[in-house]
């Protein structure tokens, strides 16, 4: 970390702390869109705009940048808002190598709105290096990856693949939405970028709609500064100070949101009504041991399919306190269809092929009582049998 050894301290204490000017140990928010001007051409401080910079907004870029070890954070209106400032960095021509299953909105964005400006996109196992070495050709200018990745919890070497990157000219970027830096730091692997949808575990009460990214290269960064400003989907002042009241609690958080997750994940994996079950925390998992080298632990997202004399719809209609529901890693628990919810945009054969089947749930692990949480998701389980 920038000033702290530990990120549980940074968490708290890292970017721009407090308010220097009064005192105060929180960020004020700063309602303001404009800054008076001593004249033309004097600027009575740096700020101007507030699509250009709000201090608000500030303290919460330069905590960001601290917790994923960058050099430069930026705050945009949603994750996607962050998405797509990062592909307005190519051109038309370039291509993108991505994961073969990443969120919903990431292959929508690529495939409807940058396909149709030239902007080429590979879909890749990128758990298999040699795959993702195959892949390239001197189109190609990025990796774009989850880890784990959105809904199978598939397990990317990020050191690894960086370096293929790199040898071919490319730049990595990592979405670090489901880890956050807390589990998991890209940067320090040899990625180039970091994404976030902050609205998820960053934000962790699910009341903001936030997005980042980080960066730790000079050039980089000028750049996505100048995409952030041009475009302007920034992150609202009050939203910021949200994100900045939340990431506070971001390690205790993701104690407990893991501490539950392992405990439901093992329950699974010894249920005979589970077919399928993915969880990167499980040794036996896909990815177990790169999940291990390069994240703190397994993370709060499961994804699991029922034996097929199992009625998903009745398992849904059967939990009483986990909500079906978009989105994933607030406090409270909340389970998801991925093939109609996160994933309808992503055409059905292209699901069937990564193993987004009509029968896969998501499960995003709340930080409720572990047994209140066990025996709700048991329950509608045993209620599902037909």
């Amino acid at each position: 970390m920038a000033h702290y050894m530990h990120i549980e301290s940074a968490v708290i204490h890292g970017g721009i702390y407090g308010d220097y000017s009064t005192g105060a140990v929180n960020t004020p928010v700063y309602l303001t869109s404009t800054y008076e001007q001593d004249g033309l051409g004097k600027p009575r401080s740096k700020w101007e705009y507030s699509r250009t910079g709000n201090p608000t907004r500030a303290a919460l870029e330069a905590l960001i940048a601290e917790l994923e070890t960058g050099t430069h954070g930026f705050a945009f209106a949603s994750g996607m808002a962050a998405i797509d400032a990062v592909l307005h960095l190519f051109r038309s021509g370039d291509g993108i190598i991505i994961s073969s299953n990443v969120y919903g909105g990431t292959f929508r964005i690529l495939d409807k709105i940058f396909g149709q400006y030239g902007l080429r996109c590979k879909i890749v196992d990128t758990a298999d290096l040699e795959a993702v070495k195959n892949a390239f050709t001197t189109d190609v200018r990025a990796l774009l990856i989850e880890s784990p990745a959105n809904p199978l919890l598939t397990v990317t070497d990020i050191e690894a693949v960086s370096g293929i990157a790199r040898a071919n000219g490319a730049i990595t970027i990592v979405d670090n939405t489901f880890m956050t830096p807390y589990l998991q730091r890209p940067l320090e692997l040899g990625a180039d970028i970091v994404l976030h949808s902050a609205t998820k575990y960053l934000g962790g009460h699910s009341d903001v709609i936030a997005g980042f990214v980080v960066v730790k290269d000079a050039e980089l960064a000028k750049r996505i500064h100048f995409i952030q400003n041009a475009v302007g989907a920034v992150a609202g002042p009050f939203d910021a100070f949200l994100l900045i009241r939340s990431i506070k609690t971001l390690a205790v958080r993701m104690e407990a949101h893991a501490a539950n997750a392992e405990k439901i994940a093992l329950a699974l994996q010894g249920c005979p009504a589970v077919k399928n079950l993915y969880y990167p925390g499980l040794q036996t998992a896909q990815g177990y041991e790169v999940q291990k080298k390069q994240a703190k632990n397994g993370g709060a997202m499961i994804s699991f399919e029922l034996q097929n004399d199992y009625d998903i719809n009745k398992f849904f209609n059967g939990l009483k306190m986990i909500a079906l529901a978009e989105s994933l890693g607030g406090v409270e628990s909340l389970v998801c269809h991925p093939a109609s919810m996160t994933h309808a945009s992503v055409p059905k054969e292209i699901r069937e092929q990564t193993g987004i089947t009509e029968k896969l749930i998501r499960l995003s692990v709340g930080i409720e009582n572990y047994e209140d949480l066990h025996n709700d998701l048991f329950n509608a389980i045993k209620g599902a049998r037909r």
